[in-house]
């Protein structure tokens, strides 16, 4: 089994600065100008251009603004002020404070195009510090 992550975004080179200034991704291949693959993380994500109001999943329309979903992802850092002063000065919003557990820190944060997503810095053993 692969995992390829696909991000929906209505502007590519937006998204493009966005994902390589906040997360250190760089562009790998094109396809033309409807998307983009950009690596630097263990699974490849997928830009790909798509209009705001055009129709999504289940006859929904497409908006940019921020959606809340039940799945969102977590990027693992070594330093989480670091990585939340690169993500912000890129265009993220954070939500809420940094939280610490016993675990690690997480920060939740916004993508410029609406998106959820969990910054984590694992302490100790990280999960396994509360597993059962």
């Amino acid at each position: 089994m692969q995992l390829l992550i696909n991000i929906d975004v209505d502007d590519l080179a937006r998204a493009e600065a966005f994902y390589r200034d906040a997360f250190g991704l760089a562009a790998a291949r094109r396809f033309g100008d409807g998307g983009l693959e950009m690596t630097g993380a263990p699974v490849p994500f997928y830009l790909l251009r798509k209009e705001a109001g055009s129709e999504g999943a289940a006859g929904s329309s497409r908006n940019y603004r921020r959606h809340w979903s039940p799945i969102h992802l977590d990027l693992v850092v070594e330093d989480l002020d670091a990585a939340l002063a690169r993500a912000t000065a890129a265009g993220a919003r954070t939500e809420g404070e940094v939280r610490e557990a016993a675990w690690g820190r997480i920060v939740q944060l916004a993508d410029p195009f609406g998106h959820g997503w969990c910054l984590l810095q694992f302490l100790g053993r990280g999960y396994d510090e509360i597993a059962t």
